[in-house]
């Protein structure tokens, strides 16, 4: 919300939203349809595991220290729109298998929208920008949303910790799990750039948008398959792993859009 008020909300934003949310819709029901994806990502969690990005805890940092403050509008777009479809529609694809035969009433989708961290970021703003408080908020707020930014990242490494304590081996992977780590690190992330191509994206704003779909496994996809008790091990491996290769593509990716630059 912080950051909000102190960039403002503009069409790029909002562009960046919609991109990010399609986009993993587009892919899930891609991937649920034909065999040759389901067969590799046959659950629900390898396949969020695979789409969503932990874009708050780490894309947005990096971001900020890697691109100009002009495209932190298409960075937080895209954290909103990935953050949005995960509390909307992760919980109900990772409900046990005798529910995931009905279909998700409205009033449960409305709930899961409004409920949403980046939805009630947005509302914040808005009812700011109602009253005329976006500059003096916006001030006041900016201080405290960059230290959290700048913390943001002993989050992540707390929750590594407390994973690696728990029994199991982290490195030993199936074929389903590798593709997965494959998709979020390397496909996403390709996809996004003939997107950024398509809709002829600066170089800068590309580059917002191909650093948030390179982003490790978000720790949403964690939480909600220990909330719902669903392969939970599997997100654990999944969000270690791609966690700790990021150090590695993340850096590469920043390399490879200054040569197509």
């Amino acid at each position: 919300m912080g950051v909000l008020l102190k960039e403002g909300i503009d069409i790029n934003l909002i562009k960046s939203a919609f991109l990010a949310f399609s986009l993993i819709g587009f892919l899930i029901v891609l991937i649920n349809i034909f065999p040759i994806f389901k067969n590799r990502l046959s659950s629900h969690t390898l396949q969020m595991a695979g789409l969503i990005g932990n874009t708050s805890f780490l894309g947005i940092p990096i971001a900020i220290a890697l691109l100009p403050s002009t495209t932190i509008n298409f960075t937080i777009g895209f954290d909103l729109g990935t953050t949005l479809f995960a509390w909307i529609f992760g919980p109900f694809f990772l409900q046990s298998k005798s529910k995931n035969k009905n279909i998700p009433k409205i009033e449960g989708l409305l709930n899961a929208l409004i409920n949403s961290p980046a939805s009630r970021g947005i509302i914040g703003v808005l009812l700011v920008y109602l009253f005329n408080l976006n500059e003096v908020l916006g001030n006041y707020l900016w201080i405290p949303a960059r230290i959290v930014i700048a913390l943001a990242i002993i989050i992540v490494g707390t929750r590594l910790g407390i994973i690696t304590n728990q029994k199991g081996r982290f490195f030993d992977l199936n074929e389903e799990i590798k593709f997965s780590i494959l998709l979020k690190l390397f496909i996403l992330p390709l996809i996004v750039f003939f997107i950024s191509k398509f809709l002829n994206f600066d170089f800068y704003q590309s580059s917002a948008l191909i650093l948030q779909a390179g982003t490790p496994t978000a720790i949403s996809t964690i939480l909600m398959a220990e909330a719902y008790d669903v392969k939970q091990k599997i997100a654990s491996k999944i969000l270690f792993t791609t966690t700790l290769i990021s150090i590695l593509t993340i850096p590469l990716l920043k390399i490879l859009m200054n040569v197509f630059k």
